[in-house]
Protein backbone atom coordinates (compact mmCIF):
# COMPACT_ATOMS: atom_id res chain seq x y z
CA UNK A 1 0.00 0.00 0.00
CA UNK A 2 1.17 3.52 -0.81
CA UNK A 3 0.09 6.82 0.73
CA UNK A 4 0.89 10.34 -0.49
CA UNK A 5 -0.18 13.82 0.55
CA UNK A 6 -1.34 16.44 -1.93
CA UNK A 7 -2.46 19.23 0.38
CA UNK A 8 -2.87 20.16 4.07
CA UNK A 9 0.70 18.93 4.41
CA UNK A 10 2.69 21.25 6.71
CA UNK A 11 -0.19 23.70 6.15
CA UNK A 12 -3.90 23.87 6.90
CA UNK A 13 -5.68 24.09 3.55
CA UNK A 14 -5.97 21.84 0.47
CA UNK A 15 -6.68 18.54 2.24
CA UNK A 16 -6.03 15.65 -0.15
CA UNK A 17 -4.61 12.24 0.75
CA UNK A 18 -4.09 9.55 -1.91
CA UNK A 19 -4.16 5.87 -0.90
CA UNK A 20 -3.07 3.27 -3.45
CA UNK A 21 -3.65 -0.43 -2.90
CA UNK A 22 -2.81 -3.20 -5.38
CA UNK A 23 -6.33 -2.97 -6.82
CA UNK A 24 -7.71 0.49 -5.95
CA UNK A 25 -6.85 4.16 -5.67
CA UNK A 26 -8.85 6.55 -3.54
CA UNK A 27 -8.65 10.04 -2.10
CA UNK A 28 -9.59 11.26 1.33
CA UNK A 29 -10.85 14.81 0.64
CA UNK A 30 -9.98 17.02 -2.29
CA UNK A 31 -9.84 20.54 -0.89
CA UNK A 32 -8.89 23.89 -2.27
CA UNK A 33 -5.85 25.90 -1.16
CA UNK A 34 -7.29 28.96 0.55
CA UNK A 35 -5.85 32.45 0.68
CA UNK A 36 -6.78 35.86 -0.66
CA UNK A 37 -8.00 34.46 -4.00
CA UNK A 38 -9.00 31.15 -5.57
CA UNK A 39 -6.39 31.73 -8.23
CA UNK A 40 -3.31 30.63 -6.37
CA UNK A 41 -0.85 28.77 -8.62
CA UNK A 42 -1.41 25.57 -6.65
CA UNK A 43 -5.13 25.58 -7.38
CA UNK A 44 -4.42 26.11 -11.08
CA UNK A 45 -1.88 23.28 -11.31
CA UNK A 46 -2.92 19.88 -12.59
CA UNK A 47 -3.12 17.19 -9.93
CA UNK A 48 0.13 15.28 -9.52
CA UNK A 49 -1.82 12.03 -10.00
CA UNK A 50 -4.13 10.83 -12.77
CA UNK A 51 -7.66 11.90 -11.81
CA UNK A 52 -9.12 9.25 -14.15
CA UNK A 53 -7.46 6.50 -12.10
CA UNK A 54 -9.16 7.44 -8.82
CA UNK A 55 -11.89 4.93 -7.95
CA UNK A 56 -13.60 6.89 -5.18
CA UNK A 57 -13.30 9.80 -2.77
CA UNK A 58 -14.05 9.77 0.96
CA UNK A 59 -15.24 13.29 1.83
CA UNK A 60 -14.98 14.11 5.53
CA UNK A 61 -17.03 17.33 5.38
CA UNK A 62 -18.08 20.24 3.20
CA UNK A 63 -15.65 23.03 4.09
CA UNK A 64 -13.95 24.20 0.90
CA UNK A 65 -10.47 23.30 2.12
CA UNK A 66 -11.74 19.70 2.06
CA UNK A 67 -14.12 19.63 -0.93
CA UNK A 68 -13.21 22.69 -3.03
CA UNK A 69 -11.21 20.91 -5.76
CA UNK A 70 -13.75 18.13 -6.38
CA UNK A 71 -15.11 19.90 -9.50
CA UNK A 72 -11.55 20.27 -10.78
CA UNK A 73 -11.03 16.54 -10.16
CA UNK A 74 -14.08 15.82 -12.34
CA UNK A 75 -12.88 18.31 -14.97
CA UNK A 76 -9.63 16.29 -15.12
CA UNK A 77 -11.49 13.02 -15.62
CA UNK A 78 -12.61 11.59 -12.26
CA UNK A 79 -15.82 9.56 -12.67
CA UNK A 80 -15.87 7.48 -9.49
CA UNK A 81 -18.03 7.75 -6.36
CA UNK A 82 -17.91 10.34 -3.58
CA UNK A 83 -18.86 8.91 -0.18
CA UNK A 84 -20.04 11.23 2.62
CA UNK A 85 -22.99 11.80 4.93
CA UNK A 86 -26.27 13.16 3.51
CA UNK A 87 -25.72 16.50 5.23
CA UNK A 88 -22.22 16.82 3.78
CA UNK A 89 -23.57 16.18 0.28
CA UNK A 90 -26.19 18.93 0.68
CA UNK A 91 -23.69 21.39 2.15
CA UNK A 92 -21.09 20.57 -0.51
CA UNK A 93 -23.53 21.47 -3.26
CA UNK A 94 -24.26 24.97 -1.95
CA UNK A 95 -20.61 25.60 -1.02
CA UNK A 96 -19.29 24.53 -4.42
CA UNK A 97 -21.93 26.41 -6.39
CA UNK A 98 -21.09 29.54 -4.42
CA UNK A 99 -17.35 29.09 -5.01
CA UNK A 100 -18.00 28.54 -8.74
CA UNK A 101 -19.70 31.94 -8.88
CA UNK A 102 -16.80 33.63 -7.09
CA UNK A 103 -14.31 31.85 -9.35
CA UNK A 104 -16.18 33.01 -12.45
CA UNK A 105 -16.09 36.61 -11.17
CA UNK A 106 -12.34 36.39 -10.44
CA UNK A 107 -11.61 34.80 -13.83
CA UNK A 108 -13.51 37.49 -15.74
CA UNK A 109 -11.85 40.25 -13.73
CA UNK A 110 -8.34 38.89 -14.27
CA UNK A 111 -8.83 37.40 -17.78
CA UNK A 112 -8.14 33.84 -16.61
CA UNK A 113 -9.66 30.51 -17.47
CA UNK A 114 -12.16 29.55 -14.71
CA UNK A 115 -10.78 26.97 -12.29
CA UNK A 116 -14.11 25.20 -12.70
CA UNK A 117 -17.67 26.01 -13.70
CA UNK A 118 -21.15 25.47 -12.29
CA UNK A 119 -21.52 22.59 -14.75
CA UNK A 120 -18.53 20.86 -13.13
CA UNK A 121 -20.20 21.22 -9.72
CA UNK A 122 -23.40 19.66 -11.06
CA UNK A 123 -21.34 16.80 -12.50
CA UNK A 124 -19.70 16.20 -9.10
CA UNK A 125 -23.02 16.11 -7.27
CA UNK A 126 -24.21 13.23 -9.47
CA UNK A 127 -21.32 11.15 -8.10
CA UNK A 128 -22.26 11.44 -4.42
CA UNK A 129 -23.40 8.31 -2.59
CA UNK A 130 -24.38 9.25 1.00
CA UNK A 131 -23.78 6.84 3.88
CA UNK A 132 -25.22 6.96 7.39
CA UNK A 133 -22.99 7.12 10.46
CA UNK A 134 -21.97 3.88 12.21
CA UNK A 135 -22.80 1.58 9.32
CA UNK A 136 -20.05 -0.59 7.83
CA UNK A 137 -20.21 -0.57 4.03
CA UNK A 138 -18.24 -2.68 1.59
CA UNK A 139 -16.84 -0.37 -1.10
CA UNK A 140 -14.75 -2.85 -3.08
CA UNK A 141 -14.02 -6.56 -2.45
CA UNK A 142 -10.96 -5.53 -0.39
CA UNK A 143 -12.11 -2.21 1.16
CA UNK A 144 -14.86 -1.45 3.66
CA UNK A 145 -15.58 1.81 5.49
CA UNK A 146 -17.47 3.23 8.43
CA UNK A 147 -18.24 6.87 9.28
CA UNK A 148 -18.15 8.29 12.80
CA UNK A 149 -19.38 11.73 13.86
CA UNK A 150 -16.38 14.10 13.99
CA UNK A 151 -18.37 16.80 15.84
CA UNK A 152 -16.70 19.46 13.69
CA UNK A 153 -19.68 20.67 11.66
CA UNK A 154 -23.05 19.08 10.98
CA UNK A 155 -22.45 15.94 8.94
CA UNK A 156 -18.67 15.87 9.42
CA UNK A 157 -17.11 12.43 9.60
CA UNK A 158 -14.15 10.43 10.79
CA UNK A 159 -13.51 7.60 8.32
CA UNK A 160 -12.56 4.12 9.47
CA UNK A 161 -11.20 2.17 6.50
CA UNK A 162 -10.36 -1.54 6.48
CA UNK A 163 -8.10 -2.70 3.63
CA UNK A 164 -7.30 -6.36 2.97
CA UNK A 165 -4.24 -7.19 0.89
CA UNK A 166 -2.55 -10.59 0.54
CA UNK A 167 -4.86 -11.99 3.19
CA UNK A 168 -3.88 -9.36 5.76
CA UNK A 169 -6.26 -6.63 6.97
CA UNK A 170 -5.10 -3.18 8.04
CA UNK A 171 -7.30 -0.49 9.55
CA UNK A 172 -6.74 3.14 8.60
CA UNK A 173 -8.43 6.01 10.44
CA UNK A 174 -8.75 9.49 8.93
CA UNK A 175 -9.72 12.06 11.54
CA UNK A 176 -10.83 14.75 9.10
CA UNK A 177 -11.31 17.85 11.24
CA UNK A 178 -12.06 16.96 14.85
CA UNK A 179 -14.61 19.05 16.74
CA UNK A 180 -14.31 21.18 19.84
CA UNK A 181 -16.93 19.84 22.27
CA UNK A 182 -19.10 20.91 23.92
CA UNK A 183 -20.30 22.99 20.97
CA UNK A 184 -23.76 24.27 20.09
CA UNK A 185 -25.96 22.10 17.85
CA UNK A 186 -23.47 19.40 16.82
CA UNK A 187 -22.95 16.21 18.79
CA UNK A 188 -19.66 15.56 20.57
CA UNK A 189 -16.81 13.97 18.65
CA UNK A 190 -16.99 10.18 18.58
CA UNK A 191 -14.02 8.05 19.56
CA UNK A 192 -12.37 5.23 17.63
CA UNK A 193 -11.17 2.25 19.64
CA UNK A 194 -8.38 0.93 17.44
CA UNK A 195 -6.34 1.45 14.26
CA UNK A 196 -3.12 0.40 12.57
CA UNK A 197 -2.56 3.79 10.91
CA UNK A 198 -4.02 7.18 11.87
CA UNK A 199 -4.10 10.35 9.77
CA UNK A 200 -4.70 13.17 12.21
CA UNK A 201 -5.30 16.92 12.01
CA UNK A 202 -3.18 19.32 14.10
CA UNK A 203 -4.69 22.77 13.49
CA UNK A 204 -4.53 23.86 17.13
CA UNK A 205 -1.69 21.71 18.49
CA UNK A 206 0.09 23.59 21.27
CA UNK A 207 -3.01 25.65 22.05
CA UNK A 208 -5.74 25.32 24.66
CA UNK A 209 -9.03 27.01 23.79
CA UNK A 210 -11.19 28.92 26.23
CA UNK A 211 -13.91 26.82 27.85
CA UNK A 212 -17.43 26.89 26.44
CA UNK A 213 -18.47 29.11 29.37
CA UNK A 214 -15.61 31.53 28.69
CA UNK A 215 -16.37 31.81 24.99
CA UNK A 216 -20.02 32.62 25.67
CA UNK A 217 -18.99 35.22 28.23
CA UNK A 218 -16.56 36.81 25.75
CA UNK A 219 -19.32 36.99 23.14
CA UNK A 220 -21.75 38.42 25.69
CA UNK A 221 -19.22 41.08 26.74
CA UNK A 222 -18.49 42.03 23.13
CA UNK A 223 -22.19 42.51 22.38
CA UNK A 224 -22.85 44.37 25.63
CA UNK A 225 -19.87 46.71 25.15
CA UNK A 226 -20.78 47.44 21.53
CA UNK A 227 -24.36 48.26 22.50
CA UNK A 228 -23.17 50.37 25.44
CA UNK A 229 -20.97 52.61 23.29
CA UNK A 230 -23.35 52.66 20.34
CA UNK A 231 -20.90 50.81 18.13
CA UNK A 232 -20.81 48.11 15.50
CA UNK A 233 -19.76 44.54 16.27
CA UNK A 234 -18.40 42.85 13.15
CA UNK A 235 -18.15 39.05 13.24
CA UNK A 236 -16.54 37.51 10.11
CA UNK A 237 -18.12 34.11 10.04
CA UNK A 238 -17.98 31.03 7.88
CA UNK A 239 -21.39 30.47 6.31
CA UNK A 240 -21.34 26.84 7.34
CA UNK A 241 -21.37 26.03 11.07
CA UNK A 242 -19.84 29.16 12.64
CA UNK A 243 -22.76 31.42 11.70
CA UNK A 244 -25.29 28.91 13.03
CA UNK A 245 -23.34 28.47 16.30
CA UNK A 246 -23.15 32.21 16.94
CA UNK A 247 -26.87 32.69 16.19
CA UNK A 248 -27.65 29.89 18.65
CA UNK A 249 -25.56 31.57 21.37
CA UNK A 250 -27.02 35.04 20.76
CA UNK A 251 -30.53 33.55 20.86
CA UNK A 252 -29.81 31.86 24.18
CA UNK A 253 -28.24 35.02 25.66
CA UNK A 254 -31.25 37.04 24.58
CA UNK A 255 -33.77 34.55 26.01
CA UNK A 256 -31.93 34.64 29.35
CA UNK A 257 -31.85 38.47 29.33
CA UNK A 258 -28.05 38.47 29.40
CA UNK A 259 -27.67 40.97 26.55
CA UNK A 260 -29.62 44.14 25.74
CA UNK A 261 -31.85 44.28 22.65
CA UNK A 262 -29.77 44.79 19.50
CA UNK A 263 -30.19 44.45 15.74
CA UNK A 264 -28.38 41.39 14.37
CA UNK A 265 -27.80 41.06 10.63
CA UNK A 266 -26.82 37.86 8.87
CA UNK A 267 -25.46 39.31 5.64
CA UNK A 268 -24.61 36.19 3.67
CA UNK A 269 -26.75 34.46 1.05
CA UNK A 270 -24.61 31.35 1.50
CA UNK A 271 -25.15 31.31 5.28
CA UNK A 272 -28.88 31.63 4.70
CA UNK A 273 -28.82 28.61 2.40
CA UNK A 274 -26.67 26.66 4.88
CA UNK A 275 -29.08 27.47 7.70
CA UNK A 276 -31.92 26.03 5.60
CA UNK A 277 -29.93 22.80 5.23
CA UNK A 278 -29.39 22.71 8.99
CA UNK A 279 -33.16 22.59 9.44
CA UNK A 280 -33.29 19.36 7.40
CA UNK A 281 -31.04 17.39 9.75
CA UNK A 282 -32.47 17.81 13.24
CA UNK A 283 -31.65 14.14 13.94
CA UNK A 284 -27.96 15.09 13.81
CA UNK A 285 -28.34 17.80 16.49
CA UNK A 286 -27.17 17.34 20.06
CA UNK A 287 -29.69 16.64 22.81
CA UNK A 288 -30.00 20.24 24.01
CA UNK A 289 -30.73 21.61 20.54
CA UNK A 290 -33.33 18.93 19.82
CA UNK A 291 -35.01 19.76 23.14
CA UNK A 292 -35.32 23.43 22.09
CA UNK A 293 -36.99 22.38 18.87
CA UNK A 294 -39.35 20.01 20.67
CA UNK A 295 -40.50 23.01 22.72
CA UNK A 296 -41.44 24.72 19.45
CA UNK A 297 -38.48 27.10 19.34
CA UNK A 298 -36.64 28.08 16.15
CA UNK A 299 -32.90 28.01 16.86
CA UNK A 300 -32.17 30.45 14.07
CA UNK A 301 -34.83 33.11 14.59
CA UNK A 302 -35.25 35.66 17.39
CA UNK A 303 -36.33 39.32 17.85
CA UNK A 304 -33.97 41.76 16.15
CA UNK A 305 -32.51 39.17 13.77
CA UNK A 306 -32.61 39.97 10.05
CA UNK A 307 -31.34 37.87 7.16
CA UNK A 308 -30.21 39.97 4.18
CA UNK A 309 -30.04 38.06 0.92
CA UNK A 310 -29.97 40.75 -1.75
CA UNK A 311 -27.29 43.37 -2.40
CA UNK A 312 -29.91 46.08 -1.89
CA UNK A 313 -30.75 44.70 1.57
CA UNK A 314 -27.05 44.46 2.38
CA UNK A 315 -26.50 48.12 1.55
CA UNK A 316 -29.19 49.18 4.02
CA UNK A 317 -27.18 47.71 6.91
CA UNK A 318 -24.59 50.48 6.86
CA UNK A 319 -27.27 53.18 6.99
CA UNK A 320 -29.00 51.44 9.91
CA UNK A 321 -28.02 53.35 13.06
CA UNK A 322 -25.83 51.52 15.56
CA UNK A 323 -25.63 49.64 17.83
CA UNK A 324 -25.77 46.56 15.66
CA UNK A 325 -24.12 43.20 15.14
CA UNK A 326 -23.14 42.10 11.61
CA UNK A 327 -22.28 38.49 10.78
CA UNK A 328 -21.01 38.14 7.22
CA UNK A 329 -18.69 36.02 5.15
CA UNK A 330 -16.06 35.21 4.66
CA UNK A 331 -14.68 33.89 7.92
CA UNK A 332 -11.19 35.02 6.89
CA UNK A 333 -12.42 38.40 5.57
CA UNK A 334 -11.21 37.58 2.06
CA UNK A 335 -14.50 37.41 0.19
CA UNK A 336 -18.25 37.68 0.55
CA UNK A 337 -19.73 40.83 2.05
CA UNK A 338 -17.47 41.23 5.09
CA UNK A 339 -14.79 43.25 3.20
CA UNK A 340 -17.45 45.86 2.37
CA UNK A 341 -18.40 46.19 6.05
CA UNK A 342 -14.75 46.33 7.08
CA UNK A 343 -14.10 49.07 4.56
CA UNK A 344 -17.02 51.05 5.95
CA UNK A 345 -16.33 50.50 9.69
CA UNK A 346 -12.65 49.74 10.43
CA UNK A 347 -11.63 53.39 10.80
CA UNK A 348 -14.20 53.95 13.56
CA UNK A 349 -12.83 53.38 17.11
CA UNK A 350 -16.32 52.33 18.24
CA UNK A 351 -16.16 49.34 15.90
CA UNK A 352 -15.20 45.97 17.36
CA UNK A 353 -13.96 43.24 14.96
CA UNK A 354 -14.42 39.89 16.67
CA UNK A 355 -12.47 37.04 15.05
CA UNK A 356 -13.95 33.61 15.80
CA UNK A 357 -12.33 31.46 13.12
CA UNK A 358 -8.89 30.23 12.10
CA UNK A 359 -7.13 32.77 9.85
CA UNK A 360 -4.86 31.42 7.12
CA UNK A 361 -1.53 33.27 6.74
CA UNK A 362 -1.87 35.85 3.98
CA UNK A 363 -5.59 36.40 4.51
CA UNK A 364 -7.00 39.82 5.41
CA UNK A 365 -8.31 38.41 8.67
CA UNK A 366 -4.81 37.26 9.63
CA UNK A 367 -3.39 40.73 8.87
CA UNK A 368 -5.98 42.35 11.13
CA UNK A 369 -5.53 39.76 13.87
CA UNK A 370 -1.76 40.33 13.76
CA UNK A 371 -2.32 44.03 14.45
CA UNK A 372 -2.08 45.72 11.05
CA UNK A 373 -2.75 49.47 11.30
CA UNK A 374 -3.48 49.82 7.60
CA UNK A 375 -4.95 47.26 5.22
CA UNK A 376 -5.86 47.25 1.55
CA UNK A 377 -9.49 46.38 0.82
CA UNK A 378 -10.78 46.35 -2.75
CA UNK A 379 -7.79 48.42 -3.84
CA UNK A 380 -8.26 51.07 -1.16
CA UNK A 381 -6.00 51.64 1.86
CA UNK A 382 -8.02 51.67 5.08
CA UNK A 383 -6.74 52.84 8.45
CA UNK A 384 -7.55 50.50 11.32
CA UNK A 385 -8.83 52.20 14.48
CA UNK A 386 -11.30 49.48 15.42
CA UNK A 387 -10.75 47.13 18.33
CA UNK A 388 -9.72 43.67 17.09
CA UNK A 389 -9.99 40.60 19.29
CA UNK A 390 -10.42 36.86 18.93
CA UNK A 391 -12.26 34.03 20.64
CA UNK A 392 -10.43 30.74 20.15
CA UNK A 393 -13.17 28.80 21.92
CA UNK A 394 -15.49 29.24 18.95
CA UNK A 395 -13.12 27.27 16.80
CA UNK A 396 -14.72 24.10 15.48
CA UNK A 397 -11.30 22.40 15.75
CA UNK A 398 -10.10 20.47 18.77
CA UNK A 399 -7.30 22.04 20.79
CA UNK A 400 -4.25 20.06 21.89
CA UNK A 401 -5.81 18.48 25.02
CA UNK A 402 -8.81 17.32 22.98
CA UNK A 403 -6.62 16.04 20.15
CA UNK A 404 -4.60 13.99 22.61
CA UNK A 405 -7.71 12.74 24.40
CA UNK A 406 -9.11 11.55 21.07
CA UNK A 407 -5.99 9.70 19.98
CA UNK A 408 -5.47 8.21 23.45
CA UNK A 409 -8.67 6.17 23.01
CA UNK A 410 -7.19 4.31 20.02
CA UNK A 411 -5.72 1.32 21.84
CA UNK A 412 -7.13 -1.92 20.37
CA UNK A 413 -4.90 -2.01 18.42
CA UNK A 414 -2.62 0.91 19.18
CA UNK A 415 -1.54 2.77 16.00
CA UNK A 416 1.73 1.68 14.42
CA UNK A 417 2.10 5.14 12.86
CA UNK A 418 0.33 8.48 13.06
CA UNK A 419 0.61 10.91 10.14
CA UNK A 420 0.22 14.49 11.39
CA UNK A 421 -1.51 16.71 8.81
CA UNK A 422 -3.77 19.77 8.47
CA UNK A 423 -1.77 22.27 10.49
CA UNK A 424 0.90 24.89 9.99
CA UNK A 425 4.30 23.22 10.18
CA UNK A 426 4.93 24.57 13.68
CA UNK A 427 1.70 22.90 14.86
CA UNK A 428 2.60 19.64 13.08
CA UNK A 429 5.93 19.51 14.89
CA UNK A 430 4.37 20.31 18.27
CA UNK A 431 1.84 17.49 17.93
CA UNK A 432 4.49 15.07 16.66
CA UNK A 433 6.59 15.76 19.74
CA UNK A 434 3.66 15.29 22.14
CA UNK A 435 2.66 12.05 20.40
CA UNK A 436 6.24 10.77 20.55
CA UNK A 437 6.41 11.61 24.25
CA UNK A 438 3.30 9.43 24.64
CA UNK A 439 5.15 6.52 23.04
CA UNK A 440 3.56 6.79 19.59
CA UNK A 441 5.40 6.92 16.27
CA UNK A 442 4.41 10.16 14.56
CA UNK A 443 5.35 11.41 11.09
CA UNK A 444 4.98 14.88 9.61
CA UNK A 445 4.72 13.96 5.93
CA UNK A 446 6.23 15.84 3.01
CA UNK A 447 4.15 17.17 0.14
CA UNK A 448 3.82 14.69 -2.78
CA UNK A 449 6.20 12.16 -1.16
CA UNK A 450 5.07 8.53 -1.41
CA UNK A 451 5.10 6.50 1.82
CA UNK A 452 5.16 2.71 1.52
CA UNK A 453 3.02 1.00 4.16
Amino acid sequence: MKVSFHGACREVTGSCILVETKKSKFLVDCGIFQGKHFYSPRNLDLFSFDAKSIDFVLLTHAHLDHCGRLPKLVEEGFAGTVYSTDATADFAEIMLLDSANVILHESQRDSLKPLYLESDVKAVMKLFSPIAYDRIQQITPEIKIQLRDAGHILGSAIFEVWITEDGQEQKLVFSGDLGNPPAPIVKDTEFVTGADLVFMESTYAGITHESSEQRVELLRSAIKNSVGQGGVLLIPSFALERTQEVLYEIHRLQENNQIPPVSVFVDSPLAIKATAVYKKYIDMYDEESRAWIMRGDDLFNFPGLKYTSSVAESKTINITPPPKVILAGSGMCTGGRMPHHLKFNLSNPKTHLLIIAYQVPGSLGRELLDGAKRVIIEGETIGVRAQVSAIGGYSSHADEPKLMNWVSQIVKPKPQKIFVVHGEEERNLILRKVLQQSGLEAIVPEYDKIYEI
